[in-house]
Protein backbone atom coordinates (compact mmCIF):
# COMPACT_ATOMS: atom_id res chain seq x y z
CA UNK A 1 0.00 0.00 0.00
CA UNK A 2 1.35 3.36 -1.17
CA UNK A 3 4.74 4.61 -2.11
CA UNK A 4 7.38 1.77 -1.16
CA UNK A 5 9.56 4.96 -0.41
CA UNK A 6 8.17 8.05 0.03
CA UNK A 7 9.34 10.93 -2.67
CA UNK A 8 11.15 13.92 -1.12
CA UNK A 9 10.62 16.65 -2.78
CA UNK A 10 13.57 19.07 -3.98
CA UNK A 11 15.44 21.65 -1.69
CA UNK A 12 13.66 24.63 -4.39
CA UNK A 13 9.91 23.50 -3.47
CA UNK A 14 10.04 24.18 -0.13
CA UNK A 15 6.73 24.90 1.46
CA UNK A 16 5.94 28.84 1.02
CA UNK A 17 3.88 30.87 4.09
CA UNK A 18 -0.38 30.77 3.22
CA UNK A 19 0.28 28.06 0.42
CA UNK A 20 -1.93 25.70 1.38
CA UNK A 21 -4.44 28.09 2.16
CA UNK A 22 -7.55 27.77 0.05
CA UNK A 23 -7.83 29.69 -2.83
CA UNK A 24 -11.34 32.21 -3.56
CA UNK A 25 -11.97 32.89 -7.18
CA UNK A 26 -11.74 36.12 -8.79
CA UNK A 27 -14.40 38.83 -7.86
CA UNK A 28 -16.93 39.49 -10.05
CA UNK A 29 -17.72 43.25 -10.92
CA UNK A 30 -21.06 44.33 -8.78
CA UNK A 31 -23.08 47.28 -9.80
CA UNK A 32 -26.48 48.23 -11.82
CA UNK A 33 -27.14 46.06 -14.66
CA UNK A 34 -29.45 47.49 -17.61
CA UNK A 35 -30.50 50.00 -15.26
CA UNK A 36 -30.56 53.78 -15.81
CA UNK A 37 -28.63 56.20 -13.73
CA UNK A 38 -30.19 58.71 -11.47
CA UNK A 39 -30.21 62.41 -12.75
CA UNK A 40 -27.60 64.50 -12.06
CA UNK A 41 -27.24 66.84 -9.57
CA UNK A 42 -28.86 70.65 -10.29
CA UNK A 43 -26.36 72.97 -11.50
CA UNK A 44 -26.07 75.66 -8.72
CA UNK A 45 -25.90 78.47 -11.67
CA UNK A 46 -28.40 76.95 -14.71
CA UNK A 47 -30.74 75.77 -12.37
CA UNK A 48 -31.06 78.37 -9.64
CA UNK A 49 -34.87 78.81 -8.49
CA UNK A 50 -36.99 82.26 -9.61
CA UNK A 51 -36.56 84.65 -6.65
CA UNK A 52 -38.64 87.84 -5.77
CA UNK A 53 -42.07 85.70 -7.13
CA UNK A 54 -44.89 87.52 -4.92
CA UNK A 55 -48.85 85.80 -5.36
CA UNK A 56 -51.75 88.18 -4.32
CA UNK A 57 -53.37 85.20 -3.14
CA UNK A 58 -54.57 86.39 0.74
CA UNK A 59 -53.69 83.12 3.11
CA UNK A 60 -55.36 84.41 6.11
CA UNK A 61 -58.83 85.21 5.04
CA UNK A 62 -58.32 81.92 2.75
CA UNK A 63 -57.75 79.75 5.65
CA UNK A 64 -60.46 81.50 7.22
CA UNK A 65 -62.81 80.83 4.56
CA UNK A 66 -61.74 77.10 4.39
CA UNK A 67 -62.34 76.80 7.80
CA UNK A 68 -65.97 78.35 8.20
CA UNK A 69 -66.77 75.80 5.02
CA UNK A 70 -65.39 72.69 6.00
CA UNK A 71 -67.52 70.16 7.38
CA UNK A 72 -67.14 69.71 10.91
CA UNK A 73 -65.42 66.07 12.64
CA UNK A 74 -67.84 63.83 14.37
CA UNK A 75 -66.42 63.42 17.86
CA UNK A 76 -64.91 59.41 18.42
CA UNK A 77 -67.01 57.56 20.47
CA UNK A 78 -64.94 56.36 24.14
CA UNK A 79 -65.19 55.30 26.96
CA UNK A 80 -62.94 55.51 30.01
CA UNK A 81 -63.53 52.58 32.79
CA UNK A 82 -60.20 53.23 34.88
CA UNK A 83 -58.84 56.05 37.33
CA UNK A 84 -56.10 56.99 35.24
CA UNK A 85 -58.52 57.60 31.97
CA UNK A 86 -57.60 54.95 29.81
CA UNK A 87 -59.40 55.81 26.51
CA UNK A 88 -61.02 52.60 24.10
CA UNK A 89 -62.98 52.74 21.08
CA UNK A 90 -67.29 51.99 22.55
CA UNK A 91 -68.34 50.70 19.14
CA UNK A 92 -66.03 47.60 18.92
CA UNK A 93 -66.75 46.98 23.08
CA UNK A 94 -69.63 45.66 22.74
CA UNK A 95 -71.38 48.35 25.07
CA UNK A 96 -72.80 50.03 22.08
CA UNK A 97 -75.76 48.25 20.83
CA UNK A 98 -74.90 48.63 16.96
CA UNK A 99 -76.79 45.55 15.84
CA UNK A 100 -80.32 46.79 16.67
CA UNK A 101 -79.82 49.99 15.10
CA UNK A 102 -79.32 48.18 11.44
CA UNK A 103 -81.88 49.30 8.87
CA UNK A 104 -82.65 45.17 8.11
CA UNK A 105 -83.32 44.70 11.89
CA UNK A 106 -86.52 43.31 12.58
CA UNK A 107 -86.91 42.05 8.92
CA UNK A 108 -87.05 38.54 8.21
CA UNK A 109 -84.31 36.73 6.76
CA UNK A 110 -84.82 36.39 2.69
CA UNK A 111 -84.05 32.21 3.05
CA UNK A 112 -86.85 32.14 5.58
CA UNK A 113 -89.60 33.52 3.19
CA UNK A 114 -88.19 31.48 0.48
CA UNK A 115 -88.31 28.25 2.97
CA UNK A 116 -92.13 29.33 4.37
CA UNK A 117 -93.10 29.63 0.91
CA UNK A 118 -91.36 26.49 -0.47
CA UNK A 119 -93.12 24.91 2.27
CA UNK A 120 -96.44 25.82 2.25
CA UNK A 121 -96.47 25.38 -1.21
CA UNK A 122 -95.34 21.90 -0.92
CA UNK A 123 -98.16 21.43 1.96
CA UNK A 124 -101.27 22.78 -0.46
CA UNK A 125 -99.36 19.94 -3.26
CA UNK A 126 -99.47 17.31 -0.55
CA UNK A 127 -102.86 18.41 0.58
CA UNK A 128 -104.30 18.33 -3.12
CA UNK A 129 -102.74 15.13 -3.72
CA UNK A 130 -104.35 13.42 -0.51
CA UNK A 131 -108.23 14.75 -1.31
CA UNK A 132 -107.67 13.13 -4.74
CA UNK A 133 -106.84 9.86 -3.22
CA UNK A 134 -108.99 9.94 -0.41
CA UNK A 135 -111.84 10.30 -2.97
CA UNK A 136 -111.22 7.50 -4.71
CA UNK A 137 -110.50 5.43 -1.37
CA UNK A 138 -113.61 7.20 -0.25
CA UNK A 139 -112.32 8.04 2.93
CA UNK A 140 -112.49 11.71 4.69
CA UNK A 141 -110.64 14.59 6.65
CA UNK A 142 -111.83 14.57 10.42
CA UNK A 143 -113.45 17.83 11.23
CA UNK A 144 -111.81 20.09 14.15
CA UNK A 145 -115.56 19.62 15.99
CA UNK A 146 -115.22 16.07 15.48
CA UNK A 147 -111.41 15.61 16.87
CA UNK A 148 -112.50 18.47 20.21
CA UNK A 149 -115.47 16.09 20.72
CA UNK A 150 -113.07 12.94 21.02
CA UNK A 151 -110.17 14.81 23.05
CA UNK A 152 -112.52 16.01 25.77
CA UNK A 153 -114.29 12.40 26.03
CA UNK A 154 -111.05 10.45 25.95
CA UNK A 155 -110.14 13.15 29.03
CA UNK A 156 -113.09 12.77 30.84
CA UNK A 157 -112.80 9.16 30.45
CA UNK A 158 -108.86 9.79 31.90
CA UNK A 159 -109.77 11.89 34.64
CA UNK A 160 -112.79 8.80 35.99
CA UNK A 161 -110.25 6.36 35.55
CA UNK A 162 -107.99 8.85 37.47
CA UNK A 163 -110.09 9.06 40.52
CA UNK A 164 -111.25 5.38 40.64
CA UNK A 165 -106.81 4.90 40.90
CA UNK A 166 -106.90 7.69 43.21
CA UNK A 167 -109.95 5.77 45.56
CA UNK A 168 -108.01 2.36 45.48
CA UNK A 169 -106.71 1.26 48.81
CA UNK A 170 -102.93 2.28 50.11
CA UNK A 171 -102.25 -1.51 50.98
CA UNK A 172 -102.82 -3.99 47.86
CA UNK A 173 -102.65 -7.04 49.57
CA UNK A 174 -105.08 -9.45 47.37
CA UNK A 175 -105.06 -10.64 44.22
CA UNK A 176 -108.28 -8.80 42.98
CA UNK A 177 -107.47 -5.29 44.43
CA UNK A 178 -103.86 -6.30 42.39
CA UNK A 179 -105.41 -7.21 39.42
CA UNK A 180 -107.82 -3.72 39.49
CA UNK A 181 -105.12 -1.49 39.68
CA UNK A 182 -103.46 -3.32 36.95
CA UNK A 183 -106.34 -3.08 34.79
CA UNK A 184 -106.89 0.78 35.95
CA UNK A 185 -102.79 1.41 35.05
CA UNK A 186 -103.43 -0.23 31.80
CA UNK A 187 -106.57 1.61 30.61
CA UNK A 188 -104.52 5.13 31.45
CA UNK A 189 -101.80 4.53 29.19
CA UNK A 190 -103.88 3.59 26.28
CA UNK A 191 -106.02 6.85 26.91
CA UNK A 192 -102.77 8.68 27.67
CA UNK A 193 -101.43 6.82 24.08
CA UNK A 194 -105.15 8.10 22.15
CA UNK A 195 -104.74 11.59 23.65
CA UNK A 196 -101.11 12.18 22.45
CA UNK A 197 -101.85 10.80 18.89
CA UNK A 198 -105.00 13.38 18.43
CA UNK A 199 -102.91 16.43 20.09
CA UNK A 200 -99.82 15.81 17.95
CA UNK A 201 -101.30 14.87 14.42
CA UNK A 202 -103.46 18.04 13.43
CA UNK A 203 -104.89 16.24 10.01
CA UNK A 204 -106.54 12.65 10.88
CA UNK A 205 -108.35 10.40 8.12
CA UNK A 206 -111.63 8.35 8.57
CA UNK A 207 -112.44 5.88 6.07
CA UNK A 208 -116.50 5.96 5.72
Amino acid sequence: MGYAKEPVQKPTEYLKAHEKEPKLPEPQKTGRVNQPAKPSVPHPVKDRPLLGVKTNKNFISQNAVDTIMAVPRKPEKNFVDTRKGDKFKLEPSGLEPVYVKKKTFGTVPTYLIERNEERAKFKAEYEAYMQEYFKKGAMRTMSDGERDAILQGLKQNWDDLHHAFQSLSVSIDTLPKKMKKEKLESEMKALEKDIDLLQRHQLIYIAD
